[in-house]
């Protein structure tokens, strides 16, 4: 292990954690194009608190216990000696890299972690529900699963000896499993297999990919903690994956639905870069691309399945990240090379060990996410509310500013409602074609307001 400072993966890693960061900002226009425009305003809020909250956590407990010395030698929690950071100065190295840098790196995972899940309950949570579910869900929820994942005396790669290079399992499966009990304590919005939300601007929806994409290469090279090795594989097969779930989702879209839509082409490239997310730094490009490809192909099935078990996962969240964080633990037991993890996969010469220890990661993290994030909910549920009013007259933010300004149509709904008679303009029928237009205007607006 270096015992020195390495320059050069410190200036990576350093760029890496910047990266990741812009991931929340991309996340939060990813969500609020996708919503109506009256929610817009929420969704950037839910996704900016993380980066405010998540930040003070880490710095005063998060990160010791995620990464602290091991408790018990169990690989479930570490210590809390590294509290407000107590011990960690300039010198301080993990590996060749300061520890500084490398804890904040690893807070950008915990931001864009927590920030994920708010995709599953979009418009219909309350601000300060949504305040306290952040607290409780980083400190009981993702602190430990990081420690379980990514520390080296986790329970996950210590001791059951299952692989994930970059945060599949605390990050996408966490999400994902999370997302489900979430959406489920919020409840369903009133009919919401028959009225799908239309995103209100696919452009913004657009710019927040490039931007998650643009994150995406330093979550994953960034996890090599170093510039040679794995890196330059990861970050290669993090663009294959991208692209092959861009030729497998439209595929199955287009034979549904007979054409492809932007959203669609959009969410395929998330489910790529999430498959691939444990596996970039263990399979080969090949098996990259048809990670991606499968991953694609399974989300656009997935994300429909909330229609037939009646959960309202607002934004597919538990369809993109849950089942392809799946796609991508369980491909490591199929695709590892021994050049790449040292490890093999089935398809490699490697038999089942790799496979059912991946499977058992799975299963125990999504089984552990799910069951605490219900309870968490379930608590701010009954505590200090969590679902906003049916009608979303309560949505946080709704009443102290608007997205986008609707001066002008409020003016014209202002004067159709005081019109009583309408105004005519010389003889004829003219009275009676005024009204049918005053008519029509009223239903334009209406329909207008119900959409938003």
């Amino acid at each position: 292990m270096p015992t020195s400072l390495d320059t050069g993966n410190t200036a990576w890693l350093m760029a890496g954690t910047a990266m990741v960061l812009l991931m929340t900002p991309g996340l939060a226009f990813f969500y609020g194009g996708m919503v109506k425009t009256k929610h817009v305003l929420v969704m950037l809020k839910m996704s900016f608190v993380c980066l405010a909250i998540v930040t003070l956590l880490w710095l005063a407990i998060g990160y010791s216990l995620a990464f602290g010395k091991d408790v018990g030698g169990w690989g479930l929690i570490g210590t809390p000696s590294h509290w407000l950071m107590h011990d960690v100065g300039m010198t301080s190295l993990t590996g060749s890299i300061p520890t500084v840098i490398f804890s904040c790196f690893q807070m950008a995972f915990a931001i864009i972690t927590v920030a994920l899940i708010s995709g599953s309950i979009a418009g219909r949570a309350t601000m300060r529900g949504w305040l306290w579910f952040v607290v409780l869900w980083t400190m009981f929820v993702y602190v430990p699963m990081a420690h379980w994942v990514f520390a080296p005396d986790g329970w996950v790669t210590a001791h059951l000896g299952a692989l994930d290079f970059a945060g599949g399992l605390p990050v996408e499966i966490n999400s994902g499993a999370a997302g489900l009990a979430v959406a489920i304590v919020v409840r369903k919005r009133r009919d919401f297999e028959r009225e799908p939300i239309r995103p209100h601007n696919l452009p913004l929806v657009v710019i927040g990919l490039a931007l998650l994409w643009f994150g995406w290469f330093g979550f994953n090279a960034g996890s090599a903690l170093q510039t040679a090795g794995s890196a330059p594989m990861a970050f290669l097969n993090t663009q294959l994956a991208a692209c092959g779930a861009m030729v497998g989702w439209p595929l199955i879209e287009k034979w549904r639905l007979g054409h492809v839509e932007m959203l669609g082409v959009a969410s395929a490239a998330v489910a790529g870069m999430v498959a691939i997310t444990p596996a970039c730094g263990e399979v080969s490009p090949v098996g990259a691309l048809v990670i991606g490809f499968v991953a694609g192909v399974v989300c656009a099935f997935a994300i429909n399945l909330k229609y037939k078990m009646r959960y309202d996962d607002t934004l597919d969240v538990v369809g993109v990240h849950g089942w392809g964080g799946i796609v991508g633990v369980l491909a490591i037991g199929l695709f590892a090379t021994s050049q790449m993890s040292g490890k093999k996969g089935l398809f490699y010469g490697g038999g089942v060990d790799l496979l059912w220890r991946q499977a058992v990661a799975v299963l125990a993290c999504a089984s552990f996410s799910f069951g605490v994030t219900w309870l968490i909910a379930k608590a701010v549920e009954r505590t200090v509310g969590f679902r906003a009013a049916e009608e979303y007259e309560d949505v946080p933010g709704q009443e102290e500013e608007q997205a986008y300004d609707d001066e002008t149509i409020a003016e014209i709904r202002k004067r159709l409602a005081e019109a009583r008679v309408p105004v005519t303009v010389g003889g004829g029928d003219s009275g009676s074609g005024d009204a049918e237009l005053l008519a029509e205007l009223r239903e334009v607006l209406q329909r207008r307001e119900q959409e938003k």
